[in-house]
């Protein structure tokens, strides 16, 4: 296995696709029907599994897209040399649902059919299947039995455009066509759309989440969709279906910059790409994933974590080890993503909070504690928080009785309500690792949390005005919420791209100056690059209170 280390200066970065890089926000939600209990269920499960592999894998590359704007040669080589050599023999989906139940996943969604046209079901609909290649078996049968066995809730990625049907009309392959679609060709896809739904929803029985990906802006004369189209097929033929893409946000490769106290889906890959690449591949951490994980949950959404086997349906070591690496952190602290709300605000510095879904506890995610060796005792001061009558302090995973091979320490948790905040002293008690630190972040649990303040509340404004270098930035404080007077600045960085959007790296502060009541405040920020994406968010805080607006780009 190829891997790299993933780029994080601006100048080693590669080229990534930034086809989605502004719909990361939780903007636009929309009617559905989706039942209420399906998505607070969503957001009680907190972790899905993502499955990507479709029959290019065999080479390598991006899934489906590398159609568009290919040649004849390659399409025709594509669509008919490619079934010939597909033949993943070491598929073992048991083996992935008993790592995904170990790992904490809820649910999981496969790639049944993408934008290529390939489905992974016996089909009927069309000889471009699995079912037509030297493996010939059923994959999304073997799929939702096995996950089933392990109580695992499974679902249907499906992509009501189809590449294929295009290039058997003579139209371009496109996912942006220049001019409608004529009713003939609209009439045809259709056609093909409901009767692929209608297998995956009769033959496979109870479908848990579905996730339709593109068909949006292709439109009939009746105004539906080619993912309405779809959507309103499932909902008539399984309507407890839990719909995420096309009926809920669902940011990819980046979260949004606030939360929500409704269902959202942020969709995550191990590495960049989302089918399996083979060379210049880079892998996020595990810390970054159970940061992801965290955040994401801290802000209202469930996660959705990609995995790519490779052309014979196996799993690379890279990926696995990652997943045992969640499912070693999970099992210690699984209590603290499932069933969980946002809490007043998402994070104090590198300290994430994360409700109990019934209010009863509160649970502390502490990042940013830097080498933290067993057996060394940690202090900190929650000004979010303060305590109740019935509040405890405890680490997760640790009895807070005994440090291995050393009876002389105190391994108790200890707190102190203050005037500044809620003091918290504890205990790094549990060996976790032989040999070397456990680098991954302790999960305190406080019972009988009470809120201490009312957050301030800040949105980014979106429009930015200027030229020549300079672009003027905006935002609109809502609110101070308990406090009398706040800091309001920018901070803002050249975009990192689509794939690499999730790391931290390279943000700058531009100052803006106190604010003592709401209102719209705005700031010039000069020297910069023409032609160049900037991501940028306003930020509004104190000492103890710190809150962000939604990321936002711009391009001067």
């Amino acid at each position: 296995m190829n891997t790299t280390t993933c780029p994080q200066s601006d100048s080693d970065r590669p080229n990534v696709d930034e086809s989605v890089a502004a719909d990361n926000t939780l903007a636009g939600k929309k009617p559905s029907r989706n039942r209420p209990e399906a998505l607070e269920w969503l957001q009680d499960a907190g972790m899905g599994m993502f499955i990507h592999w479709s029959l290019d894998v065999q080479l390598g590359c991006v899934i489906s897209h590398s159609l568009v704007g290919a040649s004849e040669e390659y399409i025709s080589r594509f669509y008919e040399e490619l079934p010939k050599t597909l033949n993943p023999r070491r598929w073992d989906f048991d083996h992935l649902a008993e790592l995904a139940r170990l790992a904490g996943f809820r649910y999981a969604v496969l790639t049944t059919k993408h934008h290529n046209g390939f489905c992974l079901w016996d089909t009927e609909t069309t000889d471009f299947s699995i079912r037509n290649t030297p493996y010939g078996k059923d994959l999304v049968r073997q799929y939702t039995e096995a996950f089933r066995r392990q109580g695992i809730k499974v679902g249907f990625y499906f992509s009501p455009e189809d590449f294929r049907y295009l290039h058997s009309r003579g139209l371009p392959v496109t996912r942006t066509p220049r001019s409608p679609y004529t009713a003939e060709v609209m009439d045809g896809y259709r056609e093909l759309l409901t009767a692929q739904m209608t297998e995956l929803l009769t033959r496979f029985g109870p479908v848990d989440v579905l996730f339709f990906d593109g068909g949006e802006t292709m439109i009939g004369a009746d105004g539906v969709s080619l993912q309405q189209h779809c959507m309103n097929i499932a909902w008539e033929l399984q309507p407890r279906v839990l719909i995420t893409r096309g009926a809920i946000p669902t940011p990819e490769q980046q979260l949004p910059g606030v939360g929500a106290d409704f269902a959202w889906e942020g969709c995550m890959t191990l590495g960049t790409a989302w089918q399996y690449q083979p060379t210049n591949e880079c892998y996020k951490t595990g810390l970054h994933l159970i940061r992801l994980l965290t955040e994401t949950r801290a802000k209202g959404g469930s996660i959705l974590l990609n995995i790519a086997p490779d052309a014979d349906g196996e799993l690379c070591r890279e990926q696995e080890g990652l997943l045992r690496e969640l499912a070693l952190w999970h099992f210690i602290n699984g209590q603290a993503i499932h069933d969980v709300r946002p809490w007043i605000i998402t994070n104090e510095g590198d300290t994430w909070l994360l409700k109990k879904k019934d209010g009863s506890a509160l649970y502390a995610v502490l990042f940013g504690m830097g080498e933290w060796e067993r057996g060394q005792r940690r202090e900190l001061l929650l000004k979010s928080v303060k305590a109740g009558a019935d509040t405890g302090v405890e680490v997760l995973g640790q009895s807070g009785e005994e440090t291995e091979y050393r009876p002389d320490l105190d391994a108790r948790a200890y707190w102190e309500q203050r005037r500044e905040g809620l003091f918290l002293s504890v205990m790094h008690a549990q060996r976790i690792y032989c040999g070397i630190l456990w680098r991954n972040p302790l999960v305190l649990k406080i019972t009988d949390p009470q809120p201490a303040f009312v957050p301030m509340g800040i949105q980014t404004v979106p429009e930015t005005m200027g030229e020549g270098g300079r672009a003027v930035l905006a935002a609109d404080v809502e609110t101070l919420g308990s406090f009398e007077e706040a800091e309001l600045w920018f901070e803002w960085r050249i975009y990192p791209g689509f794939a690499l959007s999730s790391y931290e790296e390279g943000w700058q502060r531009l100052s803006v100056g106190k604010v003592t009541t709401p209102g719209r405040f705005s700031a010039e920020l000069s020297g910069l690059s023409e032609g160049v994406t900037y991501q940028f968010r306003a930020a509004v805080g104190n000492e103890w209170n710190v809150m962000k607006g939604e990321l936002r780009l711009m391009t001067v």
